[in-house]
């Protein structure tokens, strides 16, 4: 643990309450187009074990696992010899299912969750509300199309896909970039750091769901 400015350790933030049960989720997709398994723990270490056709995604997902402190494992297959689009967006797919699951009756969610991440001279904003309600907003200008096979464009159908099926309200703004790598990364860790946020517990909550509705789910 890091040492405060007095000299004293402080204790790590608490992300479950003891005697709260594992927030753990696990989806199995078989479609003719893909076949896509994800298991996240939100409670986690940053561990990833991720396996995609894509080295990018790859990379993107672990960046995912580690900024966002979930545990993470994704085994992915689809058409790619027709392109990527069915097998990114399945994957996105298939996490927002696994957060869904994870994130069960809501119960003393933090719920909002907000990040601002730069790299180098590429800055992301993304802002998450696990509401209940499925709403994707994606004001970005990508300065490229490829990184070596990755197809960028379909960095849209990952997040949108994920925030259809964990159902909740998802915006990914790109300030600026110059570089491609740069900007896809920095909006990865964005929303690992947002969707940490989110995803937390807050003890004062006490259980309460935050919504003066009393659920957020259907």
């Amino acid at each position: 643990m890091p040492p405060t400015r007095n000299g004293k350790r402080a204790a790590p933030r608490a992300r479950k309450p003891a005697g709260v049960p594992a927030r753990r989720g696990e989806i199995r997709r078989r479609t003719s187009e893909t076949q896509i398994d994800v298991v996240v723990a939100l409670d986690g270490n940053g561990r990833a074990d991720v396996k995609t056709p894509y080295g990018f995604l790859d990379h993107m997902l672990g960046a995912v696992a580690k900024h966002g402190l979930f545990d993470l494992t994704v085994r992915a297959a689809g058409d790619v010899h027709v392109d990527g689009h069915h097998t990114v967006e399945d994957v996105g797919i298939c996490l927002g299912l696994a957060f869904r699951d994870a994130l069960g009756d809501k119960a003393g969610l933090v719920r909002f969750g907000h990040a601002v991440v730069p790299l180098d001279e590429a800055l992301a904003e993304v802002t998450i509300d696990f509401s209940g309600r499925a709403a994707f907003f994606w004001r970005v200008a990508l300065p490229g199309e490829r990184v070596g096979d990755f197809d960028a464009t379909l960095a849209r159908e990952f997040f949108g896909g994920f925030a259809a099926k964990a159902e909740c309200n998802l915006h990914v703004d790109l300030r600026q970039a110059e570089n491609l790598h740069h900007a896809l990364e920095a909006i990865f860790k964005a929303f690992a750091r947002a969707a940490d946020q989110a995803s937390s517990l807050d003890p004062r909550r006490r259980g309460d769901v935050p919504s003066t509705k009393g659920t957020l789910t259907k």
